[in-house]
C-alpha cells in the first residue's frame, strides 16, 4: 500500500472504532500497492488531511489485506475514496482527482469545507 503522510491506515479490525464511530466525518480511500493512481493520490490525501484536521478525518485501506470491509462496501476499483458520516457512508467517488476537484466534491457535505 502506498502510505499518504499523515494520514493513519486502517484494518477490518479497527474499521468500526475508527470510521463508524468516529466523530467526525470520515474519508477512507481504498487503496492497493500496486495502484498507479493511489501513488498519484498519496499527496492530495496528505494534503487535505492537514487542511481539514479537526472536520474530517483521512484514512486508508489496504484492500489486499482487509478484503472483509472491501467486499462489505462493494468497492471493485481502486482507489475508492468513500465518505462516512455517523457509521453510514454518505459520498462515494472512483478514481484518482486533483485536491481542488476533490474538495470541491467534499465541500457538497455539510461538515466539510
Amino acid at each position: 500500500m502506498i502510505k499518504a503522510a499523515g494520514v493513519d491506515e486502517v484494518t477490518d479490525a479497527t474499521f468500526e472504532d475508527e470510521v463508524l464511530r468516529a466523530g467526525l466525518p470520515v474519508l477512507v480511500e481504498f487503496t492497493a500497492a500496486w495502484c498507479g493512481p493511489c501513488r498519484q493520490l498519496a499527496p492530495v490525501l496528505s494534503a487535505i488531511a492537514e487542511e481539514e484536521r479537526g472536520r474530517l478525518k483521512v484514512v486508508q485501506l489496504d484492500v489486499d489485506a482487509n478484503q472483509e470491509t472491501t467486499v462489505a462496501y462493494g468497492v471493485l476499483s481502486m482507489p475508492t475514496l468513500m465518505v462516512f458520516r455517523d457509521g453510514e457512508p454518505v459520498k462515494a467517488m472512483v478514481g484518482a482527482r486533483p485536491k481542488r476537484r476533490l474538495l470541491a466534491e467534499l465541500a457538497e457535505l455539510a461538515d466539510v469545507r
